[in-house]
């Protein structure tokens, strides 16, 4: 305990030196600005500010772009609650009761619960943060070769099985992924692969050409350009305080929202999402009047709000302590990383201590800034939806060029940005998930030298994934999730998956 309390204060002496608290700041205005917007989401938002990071240091850059994404949480709720919009995926359940509130004059109310529920399931999820990742991060140096590739398969699985898409479809983005994680020099034999005789390819694809290209470039020719709606509810500042009866309501879906987001937020996968999803499930089945949800029920509001918030910073457990990601944020959170030149996993907390506790530090300051930010500047972001798409989206493809050719001055990153956005539009119409595309780009390299390593240990033997404990046992888990899928494929069995893509879609039941 002596040991976390002074490792906190190392991170708060880091997270509170003004440039990265503003920073921090920076970020949580970015991200409820990105949640606000429909159609563009934290994936879009981080992928677009990658390249500003390039000049920041590794700290600064991964507390701006943690803020975008947990900051995008809060934001989503606001158009959900006053247009019946989700500005985020995780926000379409909160469509359902936040904006039959609002038609009652409840808006304000509405806001401020899911503002206080936000907060507080950011915050216990940081705090559990803190306490579990540094020992499972002394358990994973223990991990071999072996147990680390079986991991990283585990995780691509179960990131597809918990994917609302196709399995076949998400394994196959993914495989894409780690194909084009093997252009370039290869380590072991200092070879050139795939580099079409490019010098600008030796060091591989970057993660930002491709990131800014999928979800920046790609979510804009996606993105239908109209004005942004008239019709819009905008509450009084007075009317924000909820009424005794509204906090009486709220507490126990706050509560259970918490829990259960951080749980489902360690798992890989749309977690955000799921856990929003289930989280207005559960609320729905547990109350006593079930019949009001739908009608503005608060539980349907505050429990949901709080798990996608849970769920976005219990997928930093993963991600620092055993440098795995649990979706395309935080894979893309990786890539930001290694391109300061530092190695996301076991060894963070050790090697680089200032930018694990500092980044840890910085979501207890950023969450605080969020809750005073999103209640009083309401009227404010309001405004920002006011904004035509016909300006905003050509500054922002501006934007993105000049990001991707600032960071190595290369027309190539420009080039690779261009086909990758055009590949985003052709995917998304053809019903492809490109996020497992990141995701299987950042593990390549990881995951091609475990395996190799191990591979090298067994004299190429195969065989040795499981004849270790730990790595046949992820094995397994893995096999048996391709089971799973495979017998619902063959039985055309309508599961929750298929459930929670209608809800990804707005086809919510009310």
């Amino acid at each position: 305990m002596e040991t976390t309390l002074h490792s906190l204060y190392l991170g708060f002496s880091v997270a509170l030196l003004p440039a990265n608290a503003w920073y921090a700041f920076l970020g949580c205005v970015v991200g409820t600005l990105v949640g606000v917007l429909p159609g563009i989401g934290p994936l879009a938002g981080i992928s677009i500010l990658l390249p500003v990071t390039f000049g920041l240091d590794a700290t600064q850059a991964i507390i701006m772009l943690a803020g975008i994404y947990y900051g995008s949480q809060y934001g989503g709720s606001t158009t959900s609650i006053l247009m019946r919009i989700p500005g985020e995926a995780s926000s379409v359940m909160t469509c359902i009761d936040g904006y039959a509130m609002a038609q009652k004059g409840r808006a304000g109310s509405a806001l401020c619960i899911s503002a206080v529920g936000s907060w507080i399931g950011g915050t216990f999820g940081v705090l559990v943060l803190t306490v579990v990742a540094p020992p499972l991060a002394t358990i994973a140096i223990k991990f071999g070769p072996p147990e680390y590739t079986a991991l990283l398969v585990l995780g691509l699985i179960f990131l597809a099985y918990m994917s609302s898409s196709s399995l076949i479809r998400t394994l196959l983005m993914a495989c894409l992924g780690l194909l084009l994680g093997m252009i370039g020099i290869d380590n072991m034999t200092g070879h050139f692969r795939y580099s079409f005789d490019l010098a600008e390819l030796g060091d591989g694809i970057g993660i930002v050409p491709v990131a800014v290209g999928l979800f920046g470039l790609g979510e804009i020719l996606s993105t239908p350009s109209a004005d942004a709606v008239k019709n819009i509810i905008t509450p009084r500042l007075r009317d924000l305080l909820p009424t005794r009866q509204e906090w009486r309501e709220s507490a126990m879906p706050i509560a259970r929202g918490t829990l259960l987001g951080f749980f489902i937020g360690i798992i890989p996968g749309s977690a955000h999402i799921i856990s929003s999803f289930l989280s207005y499930a559960l609320e729905k089945r547990v109350s006593r009047h079930p019949e009001e949800f739908g009608k503005g029920a608060v539980a349907g509001v505050a429990g949901p709000e709080t798990a996608n918030n849970a769920a976005s910073t219990g997928a930093f457990v993963p991600m620092l302590a055993l440098g795995i990601p649990t979706g395309p944020i935080t894979a893309v959170l990786i890539g930001a990383l290694m391109l300061h030149g530092i190695s996301v996993g076991p060894m963070l907390v050790n090697e680089h201590p200032d930018v694990f506790w500092g980044f840890v530090a910085s979501m207890y300051v950023g969450n605080v800034m969020l809750l005073a930010l999103n209640l009083p500047l309401v009227s404010l972001f309001v405004w920002v939806l006011r904004i035509p798409y016909a300006y905003l989206y050509p500054l922002i493809i501006m934007f993105c060029i000049i990001g991707v050719y600032e960071v190595n001055n290369s027309i190539v990153d420009v080039w690779i940005m261009l086909i990758m956005g055009v590949l985003g539009y052709a995917l998304r119409k053809f019903d492809f998930d490109p996020a497992p595309l990141v995701l299987g780009l950042v593990i390549a390299p990881i995951l091609e030298q475990s395996l190799r390593q191990s591979l090298i240990m067994s004299n190429g033997n195969y065989l040795i994934f499981f004849s270790r404990p730990i790595s046949s046992g992820l094995l397994i888990v893995s096999i048996c999730l391709l089971v799973l899928a495979a017998v619902s494929f063959v039985l055309k069995r309508k599961d929750w998956r298929a459930k929670l893509a209608e809800a990804e879609a707005g086809e919510v039941e009310t």
